[in-house]
């Protein structure tokens, strides 16, 4: 009976945390659709490129969500196949937050119209600045439990997410006190930097190994 019950623990600890990995996912995807419509409401009032792209950057971000809770469906939790086809999604939204990032920083350094201040703008950086970490951590030590290379990968882009909103707090920061506009599209050439190591980390598989 009592080894019973130790063959049973594992599995039972592992349907607690494949339904934590799909509650997390649903709940950051959840708000990154509250921080896209703010993100694209601001950023249109206030002409700026760099808080609408963050804003797209959250629907990107939403994607490897998604891919997490199709990840820890029921046929396929289990599959291996299935971790590595969900680990080769994320690293392909990695891919395109890099990609998006970088095109629109770019436009914003030689655009003709530079962006005007958005205080609604620089609340929802500061707010989601230190927030994005703390669901981080959550997913990563989620993803370690399971082993799944996919959740911790979901985790660091939520880190990404993170960093956007640094530059981004910066950016609209320097915009308002101090007229630099252009301190948004070069932190955030650095991001879409990072966003390329981490996609490439995903693709093959190495996100499991990261420490938290």
């Amino acid at each position: 009976m009592a080894a019973a019950i130790e063959t049973l623990a594992p599995a039972h600890e592992r349907a607690l945390l494949v339904r934590r990995a799909r509650f997390l996912a649903w709940g950051g995807n959840a708000w990154h659709f509250v921080e896209f419509a703010i993100a694209v409401a601001a950023g249109i009032a206030a002409s700026s490129i760099a808080l609408i792209g963050f804003g797209f950057d959250s629907l990107i971000e939403s994607l490897a969500g998604f891919i997490i809770v199709w990840r820890f469906a029921v046929r396929r939790r289990d599959s291996e196949a299935a971790e590595r086809r969900a680990q080769q999604l994320v690293a392909v939204s990695f891919f395109i937050l890099a990609a998006y990032v970088g095109v629109e920083s770019v436009r914003t350094f030689f655009g003709a119209h530079h962006p005007e201040t958005s205080w609604v703008g620089i609340g929802l950086a500061a707010f989601t600045a230190p927030t994005m970490p703390l669901l981080a951590r959550a997913k990563q030590r989620v993803g370690h439990a399971l082993g799944s290379s996919a959740t911790v990968g979901e985790a660091q882009q939520n880190m990404i997410c993170a960093y956007l909103s640094v530059a981004l707090l910066v950016g609209l920061g320097a915009n308002a006190l101090l007229g630099w506009w252009w301190a948004d599209p070069a932190a955030a050439l650095v991001i879409a930097a990072v966003a390329l190591v981490e996609g490439r980390e995903s693709w093959r598989g190495e996100a499991c190994c990261d420490t938290c």
